[in-house]
């Protein structure tokens, strides 16, 4: 993860960073601003998950995949055991990812979870179970895409090492292979 993206350099994808945002601040703007506007924590239940579940689904489906290559996913088998599945873009493809797209993709997602659990401490401290619930489910959302993205990360660059590591092994193979052969 590139800490300071080129300065120079523009966003690849700039609509999906636009909604990569606006869903993760629809949701944190939604549950801090509510309680001047409703009465109703149904209300505030309702719409904030909804908007945290819409930022969930977009990360993971769409802009994961865009602005990182990366996609993951968890199946239970038939053992009822969990099993995480990774997609990644070839070692070709990643390298060309745009920096300032990766930059504000993993930014973002570590900084919504941030400010969720900071909420979450705010409705502890003024004991506010309801809103702990809320918050809980948010953080839960973001958490888990945090968890996903960065175990595909880890994934994609064990298989980028295998790959690196099998074309060497073979370019080896095949030039002590014709070092030997008589003609």
């Amino acid at each position: 993860m590139d800490l300071n993206p080129t300065s120079g350099e523009n966003y690849a994808h700039p609509q999906i960073c636009f909604f990569h945002v606006i869903f993760k601040a629809s949701a944190l703007a939604f549950y801090i601003l509510s309680a001047l506007f409703f009465d109703s924590f149904v209300i505030i239940f309702v719409v904030t998950v909804l908007l945290s579940a819409l930022d969930f689904w977009v990360v993971k489906n769409v802009s994961g995949r865009i602005l990182v290559g990366l996609r993951w996913w968890n199946e239970i088998n038939d053992e009822g055991e969990s099993i995480w599945k990774f997609e990644c873009l070839d070692q070709e493809s990643l390298s060309r990812m745009n920096k300032k797209d990766s930059w504000l993709f993993w930014w973002t997602i570590y900084l919504t979870a941030a400010l969720w659990l900071i909420l979450g401490i705010f409705s502890l401290i003024r004991f506010q179970a309801d809103y702990v619930l809320v918050v809980g489910v948010c953080l839960t959302l973001s958490v888990a895409n945090i968890v996903g993205f960065t175990k595909c990360r880890k994934d994609a660059k064990k298989q980028i090492q295998a790959f690196a590591s099998q074309t060497i092994a073979s370019r080896f193979s095949s030039t002590l292979q014709s070092a030997f052969t008589v003609v």
